[in-house]
């Protein structure tokens, strides 16, 4: 099977759902293997460390249709799209979809072989306008050109009504979406984030650059990771947010806060029993590409606020359970 050349791909793209399982309890190594086993001639890769991992093969959509494109230009392509799930510690479920495009291709379609043995690629017509392209993957395209993300969705879909799912998850959560190109880098210049934007309806867009030779797989795994740890920060925020965690002193406040105890004790334990030990960014996540981390560690800073949502929630569990040691030890005579 064909590689990937440098010299051939100009444009990457993808897009990811991120959702947590809807499972009362997180599935051990073999049911997440049970889970992810869509195609029955390939394994499903597991990993035990340094977190438990499961991703299933990638299944192949072939495409022909008009790219997305943000200065109006029609380009059509041909080819295949790759699309892959994968199970973190059992809880947190990712589908995702991406491929990439060479500089040109011909003027005519090929037999379907030709594409077959090229995975994850799609060939335009002609030449690529490839920035205005890659601008209207992340405007999300219009209707009849590709969208690879309702390729991934119909991954989920397929995914979310497996038997293994009693479809009661121990906490509520909101999908997430993040859409994605890729660029190539300069010269000699090392990758980067160009863009990464928080947009409606729980839609994240991110534009990078990459050295050439760069494999796309590689680059969908990088954003899995991304988007992974963005639906980590994006769902505990909410918990927070949707609990009082009121400070008055006043004796109405204070017997209020005795009153509503209990319920922030049991709104945040979820977090602490499935969500908290899943941080852990660029586990999975190519050499080459791990230095992109470090510019969303400086802005927006994710390990800087995850860091502090989880000192706030630990705090509230203490100032919370300290009252009720007290009353049951009571105090020193």
């Amino acid at each position: 099977m064909p590689q990937e050349t440098a010299s051939h791909a100009v444009l990457a793209c993808g897009e990811i759902r991120t959702c947590l399982l809807p499972a009362g309890q997180a599935l051990d190594i073999r049911a997440a293997a049970q889970l992810l086993g869509v195609r029955a001639d390939e394994r499903v890769l597991l990993s035990e460390r340094p977190n438990l991992y499961a991703r299933s093969p990638d299944t192949l959509t072939g495409v022909d249709c008009t790219l997305p494109s943000a200065n109006g230009a029609r380009v059509r392509a041909v080819g295949t799209v790759a699309a892959r799930a994968a199970l973190t510690e059992g809880r947190v479920l990712q589908t995702s979809a991406y491929f990439r495009v060479p500089a040109a291709g011909p003027d005519q379609r090929r037999p379907w072989g030709h594409y077959l043995v090229r995975p994850a690629t799609v060939e335009p017509f002609g030449k690529l306008p490839h920035e205005a392209v890659a601008e209207g993957v992340l405007g999300g395209g219009r209707h009849g050109e590709l969208d690879v993300g309702l390729i991934a969705d119909g991954l989920l879909t397929r995914l979310l009504r497996h038997p293994l799912l009693d479809q009661r998850p121990p906490l509520r959560s909101r999908p997430t979406r993040l859409r994605w190109a890729a660029l190539p880098a300069g010269p000699g210049d090392g990758p980067s984030i160009e863009r990464f934007t928080l947009a409606e309806d729980e839609l994240r867009t991110v534009r990078l650059r990459v050295p050439e030779g760069t494999d796309s797989a590689e680059i969908a795994g990088l954003c899995d990771d991304l988007a992974l740890h963005d639906w980590l920060l994006t769902t505990v925020v909410r918990m927070l947010d949707g609990i009082a965690l009121g400070s008055g002193t006043q004796p109405a406040r204070a017997r209020q806060r005795a009153q509503d105890r209990p319920a922030v004790v049991e709104a945040l334990r979820p977090a602490v029993d499935h969500l908290l030990h899943l941080w852990m960014p660029r586990a999975r996540v190519a050499r080459e590409l791990a230095p992109l981390w470090e510019a969303l560690e400086e802005r927006p800073g994710f390990t800087r606020q995850w860091r502090t949502l989880v000192q706030r929630i630990r705090d509230q569990l203490t100032l919370h359970a300290v009252p009720a040691l007290y009353r049951e030890v009571g105090p020193a005579p």
